[in-house]
């Protein structure tokens, strides 16, 4: 069997996706990144989370939340199409390319959804399968989000969750300090890097 080669051997190990952990960029709308994150309620209702935060600011540029189902493909495309209109106008596109990141998700990975992205001028890139580390700073934001609003609040149901995301969307975006940011909000800091 060895001498025509019809011996077992194992399979030759997959090349991995190396993570250089740079994430962060040095100005606004460089790199937008994406996520969902689930928030479930005191009598097991779910409230599902979707967002767009910048790389540089950590602003939360717009988000969405649904219940009694998932966030499907053309929830994200309207949450690119808000975050562009937010950053640039409701007639205008970005004026460079910008990178949009995102897990592996099938939401992101949907042809419809990449040619959606490119149309708006955005470039749809993926995080390594497994590598929740590639895209740091949404997983960060998510922890942070739970612990600093989430847990704090009455979530009875839903309905209690939907009453109050805006707020806390507002609270995190004009007030919550960063480390990153020089103990500024994202808001402030946003105001700070214009002013130079």
């Amino acid at each position: 069997m060895k001498e025509n080669d019809l011996t077992w051997r194992p399979p030759p190990k997959k090349p991995t996706r190396t993570h250089d952990g740079k994430v962060i960029t040095t100005e606004s709308n460089v790199r937008w990144s994406s996520d969902t994150f689930e928030i479930r309620c005191w009598n097991e209702e779910k409230v599902r989370v979707a967002f767009c935060i910048d790389c540089c600011d950590r602003e939360i540029i717009s988000w969405l939340a649904v219940t009694g189902r998932g966030i499907s493909g053309e929830m994200i495309r309207d949450l690119m199409t808000e975050s562009v209109e937010i950053r640039f106008g409701k007639e205008m596109l970005p004026p460079n390319l910008i990178q949009f990141l995102s897990d592996n998700g099938s939401i992101y990975r949907a042809s419809k959804t990449r040619k959606f992205a490119k149309a708006l001028n955005l470039t749809p890139c993926t995080t390594p399968s497994y590598s929740p580390e590639s895209d740091g700073l949404s997983e960060s934001f998510v922890k942070t989000f739970k612990r600093d609003y989430v847990k704090v609040n009455q979530i009875e149901s839903a309905e209690d969750v939907l009453n109050q995301l805006h707020l806390w969307f507002e609270d995190y975006n004009n007030f919550h300090p960063h480390k990153g940011l020089k103990m500024l909000s994202p808001r402030e800091y946003r105001k700070s890097m214009q002013r130079t």
